[in-house]
This record gives structure tokens, C-alpha cells and sequence, in this order.
């Protein structure tokens, strides 16, 4: 794979030490049980996180007809009431992932932030199709604040966050909300969101090559949630956010993705979409950054950055 000139250094150097190169998803895509088995091992075979946090896995009902619905519950050492609380969705492009992926990074909010994180275990496509992700993770935002009190949470400091496809899932559940009449929702944190399955973007053009999400990619993680209805003019905005015509009655939002990504532009038109309705919006474009560089660069000054970013963002939305 070509680099990109425009790549940052640190974040070059990074990707240059790293055992496997990134970017060829072939692999994932041509086994995805078995990939999926690969990943579960490794997460079982994992030593327990290093915190004195409580984290506690529980099942709840799932939508209406569905099976129970795993939550991943991250409460702190100290319990206490009136907590405010991020509803997190992981990413996978729609296909791979589970809440244990993103253990470190709720860790950091619980502790640093005094947050409740409840992360969900949506059903993955392409067996579980649109509207499965999306609902599964509605009807574990709608338990979470209907569950407030045992948990202790202020239900008026519910943020919905994710990345990836996470991201593309919580602008989903926050339109969801918003067209349901609820739960209310105090903010959404989008980290890269896919949101937009047309693919006609510049961007989606131009990274036919990247150095974790590509173009290729993308059209598959699309195709598996949507089947033949990707693309066409057959698709709900609760499946693609872009799809939206309305983004007014929305939470504030922060918004954020890589300069070197499939995703850079349809997230910054979804941010001025959010802005031109009159929804309070932050947006990050991240110079020389690719799809995910903050995970496999941890350590560089650009990943420092974003995750700073997102946290005042949440501490800005919770008044903390």
C-alpha cells in the first residue's frame, strides 16, 4: 500500500512498526465467523482490566421479538447518584466488534470523568441486517434511562456516543429518540461515524487505498447491513444518518475524523448539516490522520489530541 503524503509522522512511524501491516481486509471478509471466533479468543484469553471500577455485564430485554440483549456496565469504585452517564456503542464497520474492544477507553471515562458507561452488544450484520443494529441499540439506550435510578444516573446527562460504525449507529439512535419521543438525549459523541452508504463522496473516492478502512471496505460493511438496498433510494436514515432530511430537535454534537479517511467528508457535511439546523456542533478534522489512528497509534501527539478533545467535549456537556 502507497502512503499517503500527508500522513503524519508520528503516526507513519507507528504504522510502520506495527507487526502486520494494516489495510487488506480480505481476510475478515472471505471468514467472518472465523475472524469473529479469533477475536473472542483473544478477548477471553485477556487478563481482567487493571481497574478498581465496577464492571458488570448484564442481559436486558431487546426489541420487541428479539433475544435479550447484552449490556456491559461500567459504574465507579464509589457509587454514588445523579451520575452523569455515556451510552456507548463499539464500532466494526457494522460487522465485527463487541463492548470489551473498547475497555480501556470507558475505563479512562469512568475514572477520569466520574461517568456511568453503558456499552451495548448490538447483533452484527450481515445475519442480523438493518433494522437489527440500530433497534438493539435503542432498546438499550430506552433501559438504560428507564433504569436510571438503580444505576444511578441523572437521566437528563445521558450523552449517546460510538465510533465506526458505532458512531453511524448512535446518530441513528439519537434520530431514533428524537422520532419516538424519546429517551432524551443531552449529547452525542461521534468518533468517525459512518453514516452515509452511497459512497459518492469525494473521499469515498479517493481512499480507494487506506491504511484501515478503504473504499472496498466500506462498500462491504454497507452491503452486509443493507443488502441490495445499498445505495438505492431504499434506505432509512436510522440506517444512514446522511439520509436524514431533518437534523433539527437533535442534541448538541461533537463530530470528528481523519484527513486520510473513506469518512472525512461525509462526516463534515453531517456536522454542517447539524450546524445549518440549528444544532450546537463541534467538529474536528485531524490533519494527516487515518480511520482509527488514535486506537493503533495510542501515543502520538494527534491521538493525545482527540482523546482530550472528546473528553472536554463530555465534561463541557455534563457541566462537570
Amino acid at each position: 500500500m502507497a502512503v499517503h503524503p500527508n500522513l503524519d509522522p508520528e503516526l507513519r512511524a507507528g504504522v510502520e512498526a506495527f507487526p502486520m501491516p494494516p489495510g487488506d481486509l480480505s481476510a475478515v471478509f472471505a471468514d467472518l465467523p472465523g475472524q469473529r471466533a479469533q477475536m473472542n479468543a483473544m478477548v477471553a484469553a485477556a487478563p481482567p482490566p487493571d481497574t478498581r471500577i465496577s464492571i458488570e455485564n448484564r442481559l436486558v430485554p431487546g426489541p420487541d421479538g428479539a433475544p435479550d440483549l447484552r449490556l456491559r456496565i461500567y459504574q465507579p469504585e464509589e457509587r454514588g447518584e445523579g451520575r452523569p452517564a455515556l451510552y456507548w456503542i463499539h464500532g466494526g464497520g457494522m460487522i465485527m466488534g463487541m463492548p470489551e474492544m473498547d475497555d480501556h477507553s470507558m475505563i479512562d471515562y469512568v475514572e477520569r470523568l466520574g461517568l456511568v458507561v453503558v456499552s451495548v452488544d448490538y447483533r452484527l450484520a450481515p445475519e442480523h441486517p438493518h433494522p437489527a443494529p440500530v433497534e438493539d441499540c435503542y432498546a438499550g439506550l430506552a433501559w438504560t434511562v428507564k433504569n436510571a435510578a438503580e444505576l444511578g444516573i441523572d437521566v437528563s446527562r445521558v450523552a449517546v456516543g460510538g465510533a465506526s460504525a458505532g458512531g453511524g449507529l448512535a446518530a441513528g439512535t439519537v434520530l431514533l429518540a428524537r422520532d419516538r419521543g424519546g429517551p432524551e438525549v443531552a449529547f452525542q459523541l461521534l468518533v468517525c461515524p459512518m453514516l452515509d452508504d452511497r459512497n459518492e463522496t469525494p473521499s469515498s473516492h479517493e481512499f480507494a487505498e487506506a491504511v484501515v478502512w478503504d473504499r472496498a471496505a466500506n462498500l462491504f460493511g454497507w452491503s452486509a447491513l443493507l443488502g441490495d438496498r445499498a445505495g438505492t433510494s431504499d434506505v432509512p436514515p436510522y440506517a444512514a444518518p446522511a439520509r436524514a432530511g431533518d437534523l433539527s430537535g437533535l442534541p448538541p454534537a461533537f463530530v470528528d475524523v481523519g484527513e486520510l479517511e473513506v469518512f472525512r467528508d461525509e462526516c463534515f457535511d453531517y456536522a454542517l448539516r447539524l450546524a445549518r439546523a440549528g444544532v450546537s456542533t463541534e467538529f474536528h478534522l485531524y490533519p494527516g490522520a487515518f480511520h482509527g489512528f488514535d486506537i493503533m497509534v495510542p501515543d502520538a501527539a494527534l491521538s493525545v489530541r482527540a482523546r482530550q478533545a472528546r473528553e472536554a467535549a463530555l465534561k463541557r456537556a455534563f457541566g462537570i
